[in-house]
């Protein structure tokens, strides 16, 4: 008996035969707080050179990862929210509406694609909290009186400086 295996005939010429359709698997949801979650679809990782020291590791292995998360496109995130985000994602929000995260702080892909998310998630999770709007109060009697003692100081100070120097 024989462990060799059959040879595999070669594909026919011509063009080549239509992939059998995929079926995406169900989309996982991230959580950011309580109710609040991202899609995994909204997601894109692209992992690249780091830069910085590491040797000659760093020219042969693309360990950094940029991570782009479709803020605009984003469907499971409130409305605020994006706009917080937006806001505070600043100069990583890129003209498409994408936050670009990039993670290039270990050695290992693993590790930057977890800092990377981590670090959206915690961008999330800041954007995700209301500041309770201020309500404007009067000011009390002792801060006015403060503020007028103040005042008299400074004004006492200003007018010893104009003063004649006196003539001994």
């Amino acid at each position: 008996m024989s462990d060799r295996v059959p040879p595999v005939p070669p594909a026919p010429p011509g063009p080549p035969s239509p992939r059998p359709l995929e079926i995406a698997p169900e989309s996982r949801r991230i959580t950011i707080k309580g109710r609040l979650h991202i899609d995994e679809r909204d997601l894109s990782e692209e992992f690249i050179r780091a830069s910085g020291p590491g040797g000659q590791n760093v020219n042969k292995v693309s360990t950094a990862v940029q991570l782009r998360f479709q803020l605009d496109n984003n469907r499971t995130l409130p409305d605020d929210v994006k706009q917080r985000a937006g806001e505070l994602a600043g100069s990583r929000l890129t003209q498409a509406g994408e936050i670009l995260i990039q993670a290039d702080r270990f050695r290992t892909r693993e590790q930057n694609r977890e800092d990377a998310l981590a670090r959206l998630i915690e961008l999330l999770v800041k954007a995700a909290h209301r500041d309770k709007p201020r309500k404007a109060t009067r000011p009390t009697l002792a801060s006015k009186k403060r503020r007028v003692d103040t005042k008299k100081q400074r004004g006492g100070i200003k007018k010893l400086r104009s003063g004649r120097p006196d003539s001994d």
